[in-house]
């Protein structure tokens, strides 16, 4: 397969990363969803699930990548920063993005099951600018190949 180059510093050049974050998570047997966060550009902190790895409910990529954005930044607030997703954040995700007053929340494709635009009360931080669908064939495929397997598996 061909790779594919995209713009610098684009929507889809982030995904991609971010969707590198969650083959990572492929590789552990975790469900593959990956997260980045950028600030000015830069990618100060990647994630992917380890909900399996660490024996933890809460260890969504989304929730390691909020942890370690903070670290690196010194404080608690993202609100100058934009997440990358590879799948629309659950509850739990979107209130803790709520929280850290994420600038720009950016995820691949929805997730018609547990996603936060489910919820019909806002959910997210009021400024927060969102943007769905980059990369979101990708992302989708990543995911049906991983539940594809699994129920092939049981």
């Amino acid at each position: 397969m061909k790779a594919v180059s995209w713009p610098l510093y684009s929507e889809e050049y982030f995904m991609n990363e971010a969707l590198k974050e969650a083959r990572k998570a492929l590789e552990k047997e975790e469900i593959p969803v990956g997260a980045i966060v950028v600030c000015e550009n830069r990618i100060i902190a990647r994630a992917h699930n380890l909900t399996e790895t660490l024996n933890d409910v809460t260890a969504h990529a989304e929730m390691q990548a909020f942890t370690s954005a903070a670290d690196y930044l010194g404080g608690k607030y993202l609100n100058e920063c934009i997440m990358y997703v590879t799948l629309e954040p659950c509850v739990m995700c979107a209130g803790a993005a709520f929280w850290t007053q994420i600038g720009k929340l950016v995820y691949g494709t929805e997730d018609e099951k547990r996603g936060y635009s489910l919820i019909k009360q806002p959910v997210l931080h009021p400024k927060t600018i969102i943007s769905s669908g980059v990369l979101g064939h990708e992302c989708r495929q990543l995911l049906k190949s991983f539940f594809a397997k699994k129920r092939n598996l049981s």
